[in-house]
Formats: structure tokens, C-alpha cells, sequence
């Protein structure tokens, strides 16, 4: 009798992309809750970058009246709250990324995970009742302290759940999915204009700035599906036992920064998360304010048309300004996402390092194009989503990478001070633009948009990233280190 044959592959045989048909049910919930406490935060994060201009005109509105707000000194002072509440939340993300990176080593994956995912959408919740300039910031600074954690606990909980051929696919698409908290951030920001423009807020209590914080308490439901369920990796469970028995510390700064095998790679992957970081909080993101000038126009053609009065437009100007920062973060979001699945693919097939040099220069040239060209309603649709591609697919890299390049009791600790500590140095970045835009590239000194030379001069950044790539080692088929 002929011997049935199996049309299952076997393990050593699925590659690619079918590799996340190894993953058993438990498995898959791991990815299931690290990916969605991921998205979630950075849902939070866009709903902040959406809203910020309005909360810091609000409650500036608050502190000096709504005349002071619509003079040009009030409406510099408000480009600078921005700035400055950005930056706020990136060194809060730089200290989150310290203190929960060392509390994933020590204390667990799980724990650190449900804990920061409590404290970004809790401070997120509470910027909807700030009064001041000073409380938004320090609510966002404390924001920033949960955001900050999530990442290193969940990549490194992944990395140590997931099959060894599934680990970079499965990793690549938890940034990926990230895309997905920025698309709806963004469709909250087209549904909440749209609203605006209707009038709907007219002398409403809740103003719109309001509501997208009060949504981003949302994701704290996910602890509910963490406890209890949730475990910590036996990979990290088992070496935390065996570092007590041999007097190794889990979680040590010092270990990180004084082994030679880990110091090394401490600092050049704080270095290649750096470019990325400036060139995504401290130019990238700053492109939807660039895109105002679109959105005036499209929007003010719009109300013509319609032959509105000016009480009308008192709102519908705003509402509809407000969509269309929507369809901007919406179009860059979706280039993000293909962006971060490519790199997954392209660092199995040619390698981390030549894939990072790829994004590189592809996010130089594409933020160049963007801050250089950006002009008509369809550039939205073409070199927006191309710099989402280029800009966030070293976000993809940083997640597969990072975790590569540390042992298990370091793991948390080394992904968080390379993804998260360089945001501490990096939260210059949108200080700088502000910098340059307001006092160099001036209108004074011949620039009539400042912001598109601060930015093309800024995106020099990327070129860090590829200079120090030649000294970081290759990982591609490489198992995690112990």
C-alpha cells in the first residue's frame, strides 16, 4: 500500500511570511496583546499630534484671552508651547524607556507591560482637563513616561515567545500594526473636524481636543485581557533563576555600559535610533503643520464655493482644516505600514544592515522631496505616504534589531536605552526646527515658509544612521543571545 504523504510542511521548510504558521494559540495571544497595547500607544501618540495645536491655543485662550491668541505674539507663543509640549513628551518618553526597561529585566515582561499601559492612557485622559500651558505639559511628560516602556517590554516579550524563524515577521508586524493606531488617530481627526465644521461644538463645554484625549483612556481596557492570562516567557524566567544563582544582576545599567560585548552595541543602536527618532518627532510629523498651507487653500476655495458668511466660516474653516490634517497623517500612516512590512522582508532576505541603509537614504530623499515640493493637494497622496514609507521602515527595523543585539537578562533594558533613551537627546529635534524656523529661515532674512528649509536641513540627520552602521554587527540568521 502506498504511503499517505503529508502536505503539511515541515518546520525547517515554511520561510517567509508562513513561518506565523508556527504559532501556537498561546502564541498568538502574546502577539495579540504586545501588538495591540503597541497600537494603542501610538493611537495616543497621533491623537496628541493632531490635537496639540488646538489644546495649546485653548488653553492659552484660558490663561490670556482669545485676543492675546489671535495676535501674531500670541500665535508665536503657541508655535512654541508646541514645541515645547512635544519635546516634553519625548524626554518623558526617554525616562520611561530608563525606568520600565530595567523593571522588564527585573521584575518581568508582563507587569511592566500592564503598568505603562495604565499610565500613558491615564495622563492621556488627564490632558483633557488641563487649564495651563504648564499642567498639558507636565500631563504630557508623564504620558511619555508610559509610552516610553511599552516598546521595550513588548518587543522583548515577543522576541522570547516566538519561534526562532518566526521571530523577525512577527516583530516587523507588530510595528507594522502600529500603523493601524495611527489611522485611527486619524480618522478620529477627520470625524471630529467634519464634526467642527458643521458646527457641532459651537459653544459646546467638550471641545474636540478634549474628546481625542479623553479616547485615548480607552486602551487601558487591555489590562483587563493581560491579567491572568498573560505570562511571563520561560526563556526570561529561567535566566533571571540562573543570573540569582550566579550572582547576575538582571537589568543592570552598568552591565549594559561596561561589558564590551553590550556597550558597543548600546551606543551605536542609541545612535541609529537616533536619526530615525529626529527625523520622524522633529521633522516627519511636523510635515502636517508644513501642510497647512494646502489645507487653507483647498478649504478657503471650498467655503467660496459654498458662499458662506463669515459666521459660517468661523467654524467651518477650522472643521474642515482639521479633516484634512486627518487625510495627511491618514496618507502617511498607510505608506508607514507597507514601509514596516517591507522591511521585514528585506532584512530576511539581504540582512538588518543593508536594509537600514536602504531606508536611510530613502527617508533623506523622500523628507527632502516632501519639505522641498509640498504644494498641491495630490503631493498628499504621492510624496507624503512615500516619506511615511521610508521614515517608519527604520521603526520596523528598530524592532527586529534592537532585541538581536542583547542577552535575555538585558534584553529590556538594552531595546529600551537604544528605542527609547536616544529620544532624551532627541527631544531637541523639534526644538531645533522651531529654533531655525522662527530665527533663521525667517521671512526677515528672504524665507516666506521657513519651516521647508528648517526641515530639508534638518533631514541630514539620516545621514548619522548610515555612518554608523558599518560598526554594528549583522544578526540575520542569528538566534537571540543568552
Amino acid at each position: 500500500m502506498a504511503q499517505a504523504v503529508s502536505l503539511t510542511p515541515p518546520v525547517s521548510a515554511k520561510k517567509g511570511w508562513g513561518t506565523l504558521g508556527l504559532l501556537s494559540r498561546y502564541q498568538w495571544f502574546v502577539f495579540l496583546m504586545a501588538s495591540l497595547a503597541w497600537t494603542a500607544d501610538c493611537m495616543d501618540q497621533q491623537l496628541f499630534t493632531a490635537a496639540r495645536v488646538q489644546a495649546i491655543q485653548a488653553v492659552l485662550t484660558n490663561q490670556h484671552g482669545a485676543e492675546f491668541v489671535k495676535s501674531s505674539e500670541g500665535a508665536a507663543l503657541a508655535k512654541s508651547w508646541a514645541a515645547g509640549a512635544t519635546a516634553a513628551f519625548l524626554v518623558g518618553w526617554a525616562v520611561g524607556g530608563f525606568i520600565f526597561g530595567v523593571m522588564g529585566d527585573r521584575s518581568g515582561r508582563v507587569k511592566t507591560l500592564i503598568t505603562t499601559v495604565l499610565l500613558y492612557s491615564v495622563f492621556t485622559g488627564l490632558s483633557a482637563f488641563s487649564t495651563s500651558v504648564y499642567d498639558f505639559t507636565l500631563y504630557r511628560f508623564l504620558t511619555g513616561l508610559g509610552v516610553g516602556g511599552v516598546f521595550g517590554v513588548a518587543v522583548a516579550l515577543l522576541a522570547e515567545e516566538m519561534p526562532d524563524q518566526a521571530r523577525p515577521y512577527t516583530l516587523g508586524l507588530l510595528q507594522a500594526l502600529s500603523a493601524v493606531g495611527n489611522v485611527t488617530a486619524a480618522l478620529i481627526t477627520m470625524l471630529f473636524g467634519y464634526l467642527v465644521s458643521q458646527g457641532t461644538f459651537v459653544g459646546a463645554k467638550w471641545q474636540p481636543w478634549q474628546i481625542m484625549f479623553l479616547v485615548g483612556v480607552a486602551p487601558a481596557a487591555l489590562v483587563l485581557l493581560m491579567r491572568g492570562r498573560l505570562h511571563e516567557p520561560a526563556k526570561w524566567v529561567e535566566r533571571v533563576k540562573a543570573g540569582k544563582a550566579q550572582g547576575i544582576k538582571a537589568g543592570s545599567f552598568g552591565e549594559l555600559l561596561t561589558d564590551k560585548r553590550w556597550a558597543k552595541n548600546a551606543w551605536l543602536g542609541l545612535l541609529l535610533a537616533f536619526a530615525g527618532v529626529v527625523g520622524l518627532w522633529g521633522i516627519g510629523f511636523f510635515s502636517v503643520d508644513l501642510n497647512q498651507s494646502i489645507f487653507r487653500k483647498v478649504v478657503g476655495e471650498h467655503a467660496q464655493q459654498l458662499g458662506l458668511d463669515e459666521a459660517t466660516k468661523a467654524y467651518f474653516i477650522p472643521g474642515m482644516t482639521m479633516v484634512w490634517s486627518g487625510v495627511g497623517l491618514f496618507t502617511l500612516q498607510i505608506g508607514a505600514f507597507w514601509g514596516m512590512i517591507s522591511f521585514s522582508w528585506l532584512a530576511q532576505a539581504i540582512g538588518r544592515k543593508p536594509a537600514f541603509f536602504i531606508s536611510f537614504l530613502g527617508a533623506l530623499a523622500s523628507t527632502v522631496a516632501v519639505f522641498g515640493f509640498v504644494s498641491e493637494v495630490w503631493h498628499l497622496f504621492t510624496l507624503v505616504p512615500l516619506m511615511g514609507f521610508f521614515q517608519l521602515s527604520l521603526f520596523g527595523g528598530y524592532a527586529i534589531y534592537f532585541p538581536e543585539l542583547f542577552p535575555t537578562h538585558l534584553r529590556s533594558t538594552g531595546t529600551s536605552f537604544c528605542y527609547n533613551f536616544g529620544r532624551l537627546i532627541a527631544a531637541t529635534g523639534p526644538l531645533l526646527l522651531g529654533y531655525l524656523t522662527a530665527n533663521v529661515f525667517t521671512k526677515e532674512n528672504g524665507y516666506q515658509e521657513g519651516m521647508r528649509q528648517a526641515g530639508m536641513v534638518m533631514s541630514s540627520v539620516f545621514l548619522l544612521g548610515v555612518l554608523v552602521l558599518p560598526w554594528l554587527p549583522e544578526t540575520k540568521g542569528k538566534p537571540l543571545p543568552e
